[in-house]
């Protein structure tokens, strides 16, 4: 009989001094360390939701998978990395032309650009073009307008429960700020690019702010890209308002590494006659959470949300979107569409709450899904709070397969099993794609959903799809009502 070779009075130590890594103490530590870092620049204002913010985070703490709101996205994983946290700004006086270039070919942007949650500038961290339009870092205006930041930042955000939300708000350093004056019209697409490129394994925590004036017009594309492909997580929340009259057209591209955790919270209000049109595409990513909240709080606001997700291997896609009908004459309407294949899962949450005095709204939502293998999976809950009698409102989701029948008629004109599925899945994500109202970006959107679909990135002679900028392009004369 083998013997113990630990004395019997040092095995209850032993066994009790392997310590189990916690996030949650990690960032408590950070929080006390650098206190001076997160609120040294601040306006009151300001400091006070930092302080708000940390004890509501204390209180909640990180999300698990048994809240509701969390049913179905396991960030535990996440969790366990040890990360590092920046708090010295990294991006004065950054060439960011020699480490990122937009893949986009000729789609001409006002380029605005984080590296590792900090603005990306040369000559100052703030610019006030000709027009009025103020763009760039958010710290430095809160420093500098502080009278303009103080009527919207927090306003939307402070009142979410959400841990994480929560915890963005207490540990923030900079952001971008974007401030379209009254009756302006910007004709450039903004273009936002959140940027990592670190060796180390990092938690970022940007925070955005966009107002728009009265009958202002904006487009705004934010881009989430990696330079290296650590381990990373990144909260991000970015507060939206849009004035009388005004309008957003928005993109978010998400192309991350499988290795990422992307937490993007984006809140919208909107006032009276104000129209919003927000599209996500998801192509690539770890673990990817959309949360978008709309809140319609004038007349006859309108506001259109789109998403189209492709997911593979393990990955993992959480798309909640909440859209608070609190006027009367107020239109929403929400379509994503999603393909999933290997063993990636995927959740849609929509709720649409209409208010009591929310009368003649009409409100849609749709969630439609594709599941390649008998391994994905996706849990759709669309839903519905209406306190209103006078109303339209209907939802609706599907999850399937491939339709046999449409496969079958594809085969028929000669394109080989291979081919037809995937002009199959491209017709299903073309209505999504078609609502951007970009030229360039549609363009390139679509050659990048084709090489997805495909599976891989250089050009393929047998595929269907031939992309925009290869020659010898096929033409197929197939009914596209059929499929």
């Amino acid at each position: 009989m083998k013997q113990s070779l630990v004395p019997d009075g040092e095995k209850e130590t032993m066994s009790t001094s392997i310590q189990t890594y916690s996030l949650t103490e990690k960032l408590t530590f950070h929080h006390g360390q650098h206190k001076h870092a997160f609120a040294g620049g601040d306006p009151v204002f300001a400091a006070e939701q930092r302080t708000n913010a940390w004890e509501q985070f204390t209180k909640a703490g990180l999300p698990h998978a048994g809240l509701e709101q969390w049913r179905g996205t396991n960030l535990d994983k996440s969790f366990e990395t040890e990360y590092v946290f920046s708090t010295v700004p990294a991006g004065q006086g950054v060439d960011i032309e020699s480490i990122f270039k937009c893949a986009i070919p000729h789609f001409e942007t006002y380029l605005v650009t984080q590296l590792n949650g900090w603005y990306v500038y040369n000559d100052s961290p703030l610019h006030t073009l000709p027009n009025g339009m103020i763009v760039g870092s958010l710290a430095s205006a809160m420093s500098r307008f502080p009278e303009l930041i103080q009527n919207y930042y927090g306003k939307l955000s402070s009142e979410s429960i959400e841990g994480l939300t929560a915890l963005n708000t207490a540990l923030a350093l900079d952001g971008i700020f974007v401030y379209v004056p009254d009756n302006v019209t910007v004709d450039e697409t903004l273009q936002m690019v959140n940027l990592l490129d670190s060796p180390e394994n990092l938690m970022l925590h940007p925070r955005n702010l966009v107002i728009l004036g009265r009958n202002a017009h904006l487009r705004l594309v934010q881009c989430d890209d990696s330079i290296n492909h650590g381990i990373t997580f990144i909260n991000s929340v970015t507060e939206v308002f849009l004035g009388k009259d005004s309008s957003l057209d928005h993109y978010k591209l998400q192309n991350k590494d499988s290795h990422s955790t992307l937490i993007n919270t984006i809140y919208f209000s909107q006032a009276e006659g104000s129209r919003l049109s927000s599209n996500a595409i998801s192509l690539n990513g770890g673990i990817i959470r959309n949360n978008s909240l709309v809140k319609l709080e004038g007349e006859n606001a309108s506001a259109e949300i789109s998403g189209l997700y492709l997911m593979d291997k393990n990955q993992h896609i959480d798309n909640r979107v909440f859209v608070d009908h609190s006027a009367p004459h107020c239109q929403s309407n929400e379509m994503f569409k999603g393909v999933l294949d290997d063993h990636a899962t995927g959740v849609f949450n929509g709720h649409v709450l209409v208010r009591r005095d929310a009368q003649q709204t009409v409100a849609y939502q749709k969630n439609n899904n594709i599941l390649l293998t008998d391994k994905a999976t996706i849990d759709t809950r669309p839903f519905l709070e209406i306190y209103a009698d006078d109303v339209k409102c209907s939802h609706g989701a599907t999850v399937g397969q491939l339709d046999a029948n449409a496969l079958f008629y594809i085969r028929s004109r000669g394109i080989s099993e291979a081919s037809a599925r995937i002009l199959l899945m491209y017709a299903f994500a073309a209505e999504i794609i078609n609502k951007i109202s970009i030229p360039e970006l549609r363009q390139r959107i679509d050659d990048m959903v084709k090489k997805r679909l495909r599976g891989e990135l250089s050009y393929c002679d047998q595929c269907v799809l031939h992309c925009s900028a290869q020659e010898n392009k096929v033409n197929f004369e197939i009914d596209m009502s059929k499929i």
